[in-house]
């Protein structure tokens, strides 16, 4: 019997990373590295809210709750971060 692929953890990646006995946060991150990898959408926050939906009656202090967490937090500004003109004054 195939069970019917959720198309927000196509390869069920999330789903078994909380059915693994003491995962750590740093293995949650590697995990969470691999999902957005391999996702088609161009903007994850969608399926990464509908994941915490799924898993909501998980552990609220399971590892993969706060990576999930964190992954909706605004993403750092892009564009220069340096370089000789920051640091030499005119």
């Amino acid at each position: 019997m195939m069970r019917d692929i959720d198309p927000n953890d196509p390869k069920n990646l999330i789903r078994e990373s909380f059915r693994i006995d003491g995962i750590t946060a740093s293995e949650c991150r590697s995990i969470f590295v691999d999902w957005a990898l391999s996702l088609s959408a161009a903007d994850p926050k969608p399926a990464i809210e509908a994941l915490l939906e799924k898993h909501r009656n998980e552990p609220d202090d399971h590892p993969m709750k706060a990576v999930l967490a964190e992954g909706l937090q605004a993403s750092p500004a892009k564009g220069r971060r340096g370089g000789r003109a920051a640091r030499v004054k005119s």
